[in-house]
C-alpha cells in the first residue's frame, strides 16, 4: 500500500465512512491517476476537468457515477492533501432522473420461480421481501431474522443507518428451510464455494442470482438486486402503503427519494383519467358540420 492510500484510508476510516464508499474512494483516485500514468499527488483541477470529460465522452458512464468520482477527488484533495477545492472549476454534472425498471407481481413469481438453484430462489425471496440493498442483503445475519416481532433487522444501511423491516411468513417459512439445509451461524448467507465460509457472500452473487433467473424467466428486461427493491416500493404503493411508510422501510433520508415510485404505481396511472377521455369527439370519417347548414 502506497504512502497516500494509506493516509486516504486513515481519512476515511477516521469518518467513519461505509466499507462500499471507502472501496469506491480508494478505486476511483487509482483510477485517476492511471488515467494521466503520474502520482495522484502531482495532477490539479485541470487535470480532474479533463478527467470528467473523458468519462462522459469515452467511458460513457451516467451522470451519478462520474458524480460519484468527483466526490472521491474532492475527498482526495481536500481531506488527504489539505488542498482547496472551487466547485465553480470543476461542478458537479447535473443528474438525470431516469424511470428504473419495475416488474409486475407475475413477473416477479416468474423470477423467483424459475431460480435456479434454492439458495438463488432464497436471494430473490429476501430481496423483494424486504426491499433491503445489494449490500444490506448479503451482509444479513441469522440473530438479524426476528421471528417473535416478524421483523428483519437490516443494519448498518447506507449512511450508517439501521432499520427494521417487516418479516413476510412467507420468507420466514423459505428461511428456515434455508437454515435446516445449510445450518449458518453467523452469516445469514455464507460465501464459499459451499457457502460454509465464515464471510457472507459477496454482492456479485445477487447479482449473478439475479441475472440468471430473469434470462431462464425469458424476462426481456434488465434485472439487478436493485430493480427488485423498486418492485418492493412501487408494489407496496399500489396495495395502498403511503409514502412515509415506504420511505422509512426503504431507509430513504428524503421523501422526495421516495417520491419517484408515484411515478411508477402502474394502477395510479390506469386510475388516472387522461383529459382526451373527457373531450366531445365525433366519429372517425364523419365531417362535423355546425347546426343548420343542410
Amino acid at each position: 500500500m502506497t504512502r497516500l492510500r494509506k493516509i486516504m484510508l486513515e481519512e476515511l476510516e477516521r469518518r467513519n465512512y461505509s466499507e462500499g464508499t471507502t472501496r469506491c474512494y480508494l478505486r476511483a483516485v487509482a483510477d485517476f491517476a492511471r488515467y494521466f500514468h503520474r502520482p495522484p499527488d502531482r495532477l490539479r483541477p485541470v487535470h480532474v476537468r479533463e478527467y470528467q470529460a473523458y468519462l462522459f465522452r469515452v467511458r460513457k458512464l451516467d451522470a451519478s457515477s462520474v458524480t460519484q468520482r468527483l466526490a472521491a477527488l474532492r475527498f482526495f484533495f481536500v481531506k488527504t492533501l489539505k488542498r482547496g477545492w472551487r466547485i465553480e472549476e470543476t461542478p458537479y454534472p447535473k443528474k438525470v432522473r431516469r424511470l428504473p425498471t419495475v416488474l409486475s407481481q407475475e413477473e416477479v413469481a416468474q423470477l423467483i420461480n424459475t431460480a435456479p438453484t434454492p439458495f438463488s430462489r432464497i436471494l430473490l425471496m429476501t430481496l423483494y421481501a424486504t426491499g433491503a440493498r445489494c449490500a444490506e442483503a448479503a451482509r444479513l445475519q441469522v440473530h438479524d431474522i426476528d421471528s417473535q416481532r416478524m421483523i428483519v433487522h437490516i443494519r448498518g444501511g447506507k449512511g450508517r443507518r439501521d432499520r427494521d423491516v417487516m418479516l413476510s411468513p412467507v420468507l420466514l417459512e423459505a428461511l428456515r428451510e434455508h437454515w435446516r439445509r445449510l445450518k449458518p451461524k453467523v452469516w445469514l448467507f455464507p460465501g464459499g464455494r459451499w457457502h460454509n465460509a465464515t464471510r457472507p457472500i459477496d454482492t456479485k452473487t445477487l447479482r449473478h442470482a439475479c441475472y440468471y433467473a430473469a434470462r431462464r424467466a425469458g424476462l426481456h428486461k434488465p434485472v439487478h438486486p436493485h430493480t427488485l427493491r423498486h418492485c418492493f416500493a412501487t408494489h407496496l404503493h399500489e396495495a395502498g402503503a403511503d409514502l412515509r411508510t415506504i420511505q422509512l422501510l426503504l431507509g430513504h433520508r428524503d421523501l422526495e427519494e421516495t417520491s419517484l415510485y408515484l411515478h411508477l404505481s402502474s394502477r395510479r396511472l390506469s386510475a388516472t383519467a387522461s383529459p382526451l377521455d373527457s373531450l366531445a369527439l365525433s366519429a372517425p370519417g364523419k365531417k362535423n358540420e355546425p347546426p343548420g347548414d343542410e
